[in-house]
């Protein structure tokens, strides 16, 4: 296809056990702020946007559902509808909470995306200088990307370039790829592994003082840093990762990002400590497994939280 169905990332839906503990829980432990609407879905926000977050209550398991992105500017549902006939892609039709119908397609491993139009702002001006009576405080700007483990990397790439319109923006070896379709470096990344399974969400924050900030606070309730504080080598960004045990994920709060120049080219890393750490320290074995042994390994590093590990 010419051209991106894509404009960015608006998103995640997940599934998890109980909505109200859920909305709780996010909202505790990344400042998010939302509601429960009519149907029983919660609905969480970053800052001022829609929502980023949407958690509906299913009882076999809790994990991510979908993630949706929002469509290129200017383009219609029936104009993406017609590109994705076109490339032979099967889709159906959802309802998302405010934004009425959007399309429903699942990609080669499975995962479920949802693409729904763009609504400009009717108030264009930056968030922050806008009339708001939220309070400001501790919260993420916005949801930045979402990452997958998949056991085949290059299908993966070839469906969201051909079917998506993606844009590649580097590799590190021939494992890891990182997509693009706007400026930021990337909304989405995959990395080859023995499983299919979603990596992390990622928010973005607004600079260092504000991931101390984070990283205090989710010490004080117990969530432990897995990886970093580091900065990637590739995609230059601040990163720190924590694992949402409840549904199945890790949480990635990251700030200065790269931003691309319009005349981009794909990058090739290596594969080595530096291009995903510069700082120097490689993430520990647990941090691509969800099992409960990888989980427990953790837990038993704790201790600074008083946490009785030997029970």
């Amino acid at each position: 296809m010419t051209g991106s169905l894509v404009g960015g990332i608006h998103h995640a839906g997940l599934k998890v056990a109980n909505v109200a503990e859920a909305m709780a829980r996010w909202q505790h432990l990344l400042g998010l702020h939302g509601e429960i609407i009519p149907d029983g879905r919660g609905i969480l926000r970053c800052a001022y946007e829609d929502y980023a977050l949407v958690l509906r209550e299913a009882s076999d398991t809790s994990q991510l559902d979908y993630v949706c992105f929002e469509m290129a500017a200017g383009l219609s549902l029936e104009e993406a509808s017609e590109s994705l006939r076109a490339s032979g892609t099967a889709f159906s039709t959802i309802v998302l909470p405010g934004r009425g119908e959007a399309l429903s397609l699942r990609d080669p491993d499975g995962n479920l995306v949802a693409l729904t139009p763009r609504i400009p702002p009717a108030d264009r001006r930056p968030a922050e200088v806008r009339h708001s009576t939220r309070i400001p405080g501790w919260h993420p700007r916005k949801l930045g990307h979402v990452n997958y483990l998949t056991r085949d990397v290059a299908r993966q790439v070839q469906w969201y370039t051909e079917v998506l319109g993606f844009q590649v923006t580097d590799w590190i070896g021939t494992e890891g790829v990182w997509l693009h379709v706007n400026a930021d470096h990337h909304v989405l990344a995959f990395l080859q592994k023995d499983l299919a399974h979603v990596h992390h969400l990622a928010f973005e924050l607004v600079d260092w003082g504000e991931m101390r900030v984070a990283l205090d606070h989710l010490a004080q309730n117990h969530r432990h840093i897995v990886w970093g504080p580091g900065r990637h080598g590739m995609a230059r960004n601040l990163f720190s990762y924590f694992r949402m045990v409840e549904e199945e994920l890790f949480v990635e709060l990251f700030c200065d990002l790269e931003q691309l120049p319009e005349d981009h080219v794909v990058r090739f890393f290596p594969d080595d400590p530096h291009s995903s750490n510069t700082w120097g320290i490689l993430p520990p074995r647990t941090y691509f497994r969800f099992d409960r042994t990888a989980i427990e390994a953790e837990d038993e590093q704790a201790y600074a939280y008083g946490k009785d590990v030997t029970t």
